[in-house]
């Protein structure tokens, strides 16, 4: 086994048993004071480490927080994508073409007349999904807004018609999706 420290410079002479027992006292009699308050303790090192400690734990929670944000993010987006691929509706290929705005750029989905007017009165909502876009009936549309709402190209609201006795046109309703 090896030696203490002490055992070994006694070992070697450099030390006798008179100068080991009087650091050893010296010791005890420093944690005595030290003990009683009489003496002032040395704890910078010791206060460096706890502000070492409690940096290092701020930086691992706000690791954490990081990490438990893209977690929840990626989890938002793939209800967002399941909800979408479950709900879509088929995609037409007629010759009747519904324009949307999406980024400034004008748009077209083909539709047929029911899906038009679904459409315009808000019962169908345009959403973006893998690289293009799909119909998606309205309660999937706000559960897609709630997720992502970056995602909804186009949801109409459909608004209620005030009617006023004195206007002479009441009965004519003008459609907002005229076909040319």
């Amino acid at each position: 086994m090896s030696l203490s420290l002490r055992d070994q410079l006694l070992k070697a002479g450099l030390v006798n048993q008179k100068q080991v027992k009087q650091v050893s006292k010296d010791k005890q009699k420093q944690k005595r004071l030290e003990n009683k308050g009489q003496v002032e303790v040395d704890d910078t090192q010791q206060r460096i480490a706890q502000e070492a400690m409690a940096e290092k734990a701020r930086r691992d929670q706000e690791l954490n927080r990081q990490q438990q944000e893209k977690v929840e993010q990626k989890a938002r987006a793939a209800q967002v994508k399941q909800l979408i691929e479950a709900t879509r509706l088929p995609k037409l290929t007629t010759e009747d073409y519904y324009n949307f705005v999406d980024d400034k750029k004008v748009k077209r989905l083909s539709v047929n007349n029911l899906m038009r007017s679904k459409l315009s009165n808000g019962s169908l909502a345009i959403v973006q999904h893998g690289g293009g876009y799909e119909v998606i009936p309205r309660e999937a549309a706000l559960k897609v807004q709630e997720r992502a709402p970056q995602r909804i190209v186009m949801l109409n609201v459909a608004t209620e018609e005030v009617e006023s006795a004195e206007d002479p046109y009441a009965a004519y309703k003008i459609p907002d999706d005229l076909m040319w």
